[in-house]
């Protein structure tokens, strides 16, 4: 009997050909980044937990809020006074999970893998910014959320982590509401780049 086969489906799969017909005239880029490691982190940042936290992933967690620290392979996104997640390539979350529960030791620290809960859109190029607007409430303008920041925020009605970097955005989505974004975004960017196919 031959062994079943697993295979993983990401959230906004589906929308994989449409995105990349309306990426087609150059001015805007959709895209879904999939599995990527999200790790929950919860801890005292006054703490000697953070601390030795910081050194063992070689990013000191960030302080100020709405910003992110990092970059590569790792990025640690600030949501809250107590509350990060971090980011990494695919198949991360196992060794990450392991060198944040050994360098928390005895204190209280939650360490959670919510890569599942998640995927990634990417929103990119010189009309990004017009496009979320049209549901995003933020200033987006570059002198305030500009590369580096971060924010829990909502788009259409859907709760995202929005994440500016150099070249646009990224929107963490949970995996139950990707499709209502990303036809969001579809519809949204129709004035930007034509109908998507």
């Amino acid at each position: 009997m031959a062994e079943p086969t697993v295979v993983r489906r990401s959230p906004a799969a589906a929308f994989a050909a449409r995105f990349e017909a309306a990426s087609a005239g150059g001015g805007l880029r959709l895209a879904e980044t999939p599995f990527l490691t999200q790790i929950d982190l919860r801890v005292d940042p006054k703490s000697p937990a953070a601390e030795r936290i910081g050194t063992a992933i070689g990013v000191p967690l960030p302080v100020e809020p709405g910003t992110v620290a990092g970059g590569g392979d790792l990025e640690v996104l600030w949501l809250g006074p107590d509350e990060w997640v971090l980011l990494a390539p695919d198949g991360a979350a196992p060794g990450l999970v392991a060198r944040l529960t050994e360098a928390a030791g005895g204190e209280h620290v939650s360490v959670v893998d919510v890569s599942a809960q998640r995927t990634t859109l990417v929103v990119a190029g010189d009309r990004a910014r017009d496009v979320l607007a049209h549901g995003c409430t933020l200033d987006l303008h570059p002198r305030v959320f500009g590369p580096g920041r971060c924010a829990q925020t909502t788009l259409a009605r859907a709760g995202v982590v929005l994440v500016a970097g150099a070249d646009g955005f990224r929107l963490l989505v949970r995996s139950s509401f990707a499709g209502y974004v990303a036809e969001w975004l579809l519809d949204a960017s129709v004035e930007y780049v034509g109908p998507a196919a």
